[in-house]
């Protein structure tokens, strides 16, 4: 993937109105997000909020209290509405700002759309109330609502012209997004269980004695819980690991939006790493200004030098 070439600096009135609708939603409903993408050019902070902005009107689909036949015929509704995009059948002029601020994001960057195809898909999985009995299943879903994501970020962001390895900048992009799916799951996992879902893979349940489930602010009785989290920790760092190779590969505003929200994912696993029964008892969050410290280390270009520092090492 070439490096993205700036857009137009006109927008009309309209698609200007519809980004600003999309950065709303995102500014209130993803605060961790939207702190990485203020650090990156105008055009592709719109870009990102629209992206986010339809992804999160999947999410409240499959998270919101419908039936379940409900939430299937609106999300595929939803699907009939990507397609209008895909197909440039959405006009500056429609009601939808979502879908004007998305189909306007698609004619200016490479974004791969079908991505938001695989999102849906992974909605539905929630829908359908799938369980997974090990992590390459959870691996499967995790590509879909989080991986995909990944990919269609690295569309907006680009690569940085005679950069290394791009080839696999896609790859790099979407194992990321497991490794912040995986943390997302740790961090939530009591609030899922009271929803009915279990994400976990059940072989690694069953392995550190937790396949009761988490249903208080207690592990289960006789389980590992410590030693359950300790080993999922270890599995997303690894993947935290890999995905990072991606950083060297950006240009230094779209690398510093990615090292901010990796960074602040990468410190929620270090909390509930050292203290695995708290995300029992409430969500584990970072105060401001560790995000504000996570955003500068980004911007400063430490965190993708020493990325690249490793993979010199590893190439020698």
């Amino acid at each position: 993937m070439s490096r993205t070439v700036e857009p137009d600096p006109y927008v009309s009135a309209p698609v200007l109105a519809a980004y600003s609708y999309c950065e709303t939603v995102t500014g209130q409903q993803a605060r961790n997000f939207a702190y990485g993408i203020r650090l990156l050019p105008t055009a592709k902070r719109r870009a990102m909020s629209a992206l986010y902005a339809f992804s999160r009107r999947v999410d409240d689909i499959g998270d919101g209290e419908l039936p379940p036949e409900v939430k299937r015929t609106r999300l595929e509704e939803t699907r009939e509405l990507l397609t209008r995009v895909r197909d440039g059948a959405v006009d500056e002029d429609d009601t939808d700002p979502v879908a004007v601020a998305l189909r306007h994001t698609a004619t200016v960057f490479p974004v791969p759309l079908g991505g938001l195809d695989e999102l849906i898909d992974g909605v539905l999985m929630d829908v359908h109330g799938e369980t997974y009995e090990t992590w390459d299943d959870l691996k499967r879903y995790c590509r879909c609502v989080a991986g995909a994501i990944g990919r269609l970020s690295l569309g907006v962001f680009g690569t940085e012209p005679g950069a290394r390895g791009t080839e696999r900048a896609p790859e790099y992009a979407d194992t990321l997004g497991l490794a912040l799916q995986l943390t997302n799951i740790l961090r939530d996992v009591r609030e899922d269980a009271v929803g009915g879902r279990v994400y976990l893979p059940a072989d690694d349940l069953a392995k550190f004695g937790c396949s009761a489930g988490f249903d208080g602010p207690q592990p289960p009785p006789g389980s590992d819980f410590a030693g359950l989290v300790h080993y999922e920790v270890r599995r997303a760092r690894a993947l935290f690991a890999e995905g990072y190779r991606l950083l060297p590969m950006l240009d230094r505003r779209s690398g510093a939006c990615v090292a901010a929200m990796a960074g602040i994912y990468r410190r929620l696993l270090d909390r509930i790493e050292r203290e695995p029964e708290a995300v029992l008892r409430g969500r584990v969050s970072l105060p401001g200004h560790e995000k504000a410290y996570v955003a500068v280390r980004g911007l400063s270009g430490l965190d993708a030098r020493h990325i690249a520092r490793q993979s010199v090492r590893r190439r020698t």
